[in-house]
């Protein structure tokens, strides 16, 4: 059993947990690159592997808060080009996941996603226009996205280095992943209940006590991004993704 009864979590785990969610609620309302931070707090309340199975269900709930505000700003042409190699990763994911070392892992993913953000600085250093355009871009990016959203619901780095490298407005950025994210973690659902056996009735009832974090973080989320202008809002999701890459090597 993942959870024994709710009455055995300590006022500490539920504490991470609340602020775990109201994480996801702003990150999915569009204060991209803080989501490492609900990863951190539920691992620290719970086992590594285990969280993963308590946040998933979380996160589409975030999601599709997040669809239903964005939606309309949502461009599917990102989505059909980046989603296929995502779904190459989970599946890798899934196959490596419960033998990979978890420290090496760690350190592997935080070093990639600094080397990414640097590179992300040097080209906007540059005042350069240009976005990538082969597909051997989309497929690396998007295969470690699936990877590292399988293993540890992480996949978001990856992302929004995708979207950043593409130039992606910030209403468009927003609305573009909720959507992607919504698909990846329901995919990710049968997975995690059938394969990995993470989530459980019982987690899911955990989860359901969880849900008022997500509503209060996606309220504060939305009026956050209204507030934001477009150049600080890039810099910024650099800057969080940084931050959460060095969480990735300190938690």
């Amino acid at each position: 059993m993942l959870l024994t009864t709710s009455f055995d979590i300590t006022l500490t785990a539920w504490a991470l947990a609340f602020t775990a969610a109201t994480v996801i609620g702003l990150s999915k309302a569009g204060i991209k690159g803080i989501a490492i931070v609900n990863v951190t707090l539920m691992a620290l309340a719970f086992t590594a592997k285990a969280s993963t199975g308590i946040v998933v269900p979380l996160l589409v709930v975030g999601d599709i808060f997040a669809v239903i505000y964005y939606n309309r700003h949502a461009n599917w042409a990102h989505i059909v080009k980046f989603l296929p190699w995502i779904l190459v990763g989970i599946a890798c994911g899934v196959l490596i996941g419960n033998d990979l070392d978890e420290g090496l892992f760690k350190i592997a993913m935080a070093i990639i996603i600094l080397v990414s953000v640097l590179m992300m600085y040097w080209w906007d250093r540059r005042k350069s226009k240009s976005v990538p355009t082969h597909w051997l871009f989309a497929g690396l990016v998007g295969t470690i996205a699936g990877i590292t959203t399988m293993i540890g619901n992480l996949g978001g780095a990856f992302s929004n280095i995708y979207f950043l490298a593409m130039r992606v407005p910030k209403n468009e950025f927003i609305g573009t992943a909720a959507w992607l994210f919504l698909i990846i973690n329901v995919l990710k659902l049968p997975l995690h209940i059938f394969v990995w056996e993470t989530i459980t009735v019982e987690t899911l009832l955990f989860d359901l006590k969880l849900v008022p974090g997500i509503i209060l973080g996606v309220f504060l989320g939305i009026r956050l991004v209204k507030i934001i202008k477009e150049d600080f809002y890039r810099k910024m999701i650099l800057v969080l993704t940084a931050l959460g890459a060095i969480m990735i090597l300190i938690r």
